[in-house]
């Protein structure tokens, strides 16, 4: 069985082709360039399913759906693939974020926290039991920089890097995204450590993805408490791969 899974996003169309034993291939296409999907799928063998998530938008929809009308599209629902749904209204929880969810409860089976570093990040917590007890949004980085290009007289957006004490204005800035983003998440990951101490076998895992992932990574604290941290490519491909699997 050939499946195509999209993951629709405000800045990028991430997709992968997987067959019974998983992943075949992958690619990105720019959300802008959302046209020339047709070219990017052109030399794909034929497909048996197609499942997707979008948070892109109703044009980008319109453009998945004129290459595979018969396209499953996932949205937030109550219960889905062994995880249960906390959010105060299912529905109204980003596919992206619930599609994230299951793929990183097919990984880790365990208290996680899901971060997905893209255009915006995402930091979603996972109980023992597979319940989305719920999680927070912010700007992601490169949002974060241009904020203060567009806000300010004077800070306008540089290439810089990340240093524990910055010596010139673009890495200060820099290293300013870096530590907002990876201090929301050391955050999440101190909230789920007290919350499942007592009623959980081992301490929280932290599954991270998305573009920003990279440079977010080695910044992240290293703790028994906290639990370990994995890189992952794409947990809403991974996500999607399975919510397809279980759909039949």
């Amino acid at each position: 069985m050939n499946l195509l899974a999209i993951d629709a996003g405000n800045s990028r169309i991430k997709w992968g082709l997987a067959d019974t034993q998983g992943w075949v291939r992958r690619g990105v296409v720019d959300t802008a360039a959302a046209a020339t999907l047709p070219k990017a799928f052109g030399n794909l063998p034929p497909l048996d399913r197609v499942v997707a998530s979008n948070v892109a938008g109703a044009a980008v929809r319109e453009a998945i759906d004129n290459i595979a009308p018969q396209c499953l599209w996932v949205s937030g629902r109550a219960a889905q693939c062994g995880v249960r749904n906390g959010y105060a209204d299912p529905t109204q929880l980003g596919a992206d974020r619930w599609a994230a969810l299951i793929g990183a409860w097919k990984i880790s089976g365990v208290a996680t926290v899901v971060v997905n570093a893209g255009t915006t990040m995402t930091v979603d917590a996972l109980s023992h039991e597979g319940v989305f007890l719920g999680g927070m949004i912010v700007p992601g980085m490169d949002l974060m920089r241009a904020s203060l290009d567009r806000g300010t007289a004077q800070l306008r957006l540089q290439p810089g890097g990340f240093h524990y004490f910055p010596d010139n204005t673009a890495d200060a800035i820099m290293s300013g995204a870096v530590n907002a983003l990876t201090g929301a998440i050391d955050r999440m990951r101190g909230y789920l450590a007290e919350t499942v101490a007592e009623t959980g076998p081992v301490a929280p895992f932290t599954l991270i993805s998305g573009g920003a992932a990279p440079m977010l990574l080695p910044c992240l604290r290293e703790s028994a408490a906290l639990g370990r941290i994995e890189y992952v490519e794409n947990l809403v491909l991974d996500g999607l791969l399975e919510i397809a699997r279980e759909s039949g």
